[in-house]
């Protein structure tokens, strides 16, 4: 069952409420501009803002996989890292909870 286009706007919204160094604003705005990206690729664009560790960029991933539910994860081999793919019915609604801040 999908939850509703309101409902992710919501969890959204609450997410980047939480933001208090713009870390969280920074990953969701790489994200958007990226749209299939890795760890490793997100990593190297927030850096260029934000001077933070790879890991926090794996965890926020994570998150946001897991919690926002906006991510597809693609692993393609054993040894491939795992690549992420913002889908398409929710780009928009990432784009309006950035603007709405």
């Amino acid at each position: 069952m999908k939850p509703e286009r309101s409902e992710i706007f919501g969890r959204m919204v609450r997410f980047l409420d939480l933001d208090t160094d713009g870390l969280r604003r920074a990953v969701l705005e790489s994200i958007i501009e990226a749209q299939e990206f890795t760890v490793t690729s997100i990593h190297e664009s927030v850096c260029l803002r934000i001077d933070v560790s790879k890991k926090v960029i794996a965890s926020m991933i994570g998150y946001i996989c897991s919690r926002l539910g906006i991510l597809h994860v693609n692993k393609k081999s054993y040894r491939a890292p795992m690549s992420y793919v913002l889908r398409d019915e929710y780009a928009d609604i990432a784009r309006a909870a950035l603007a709405s801040l």
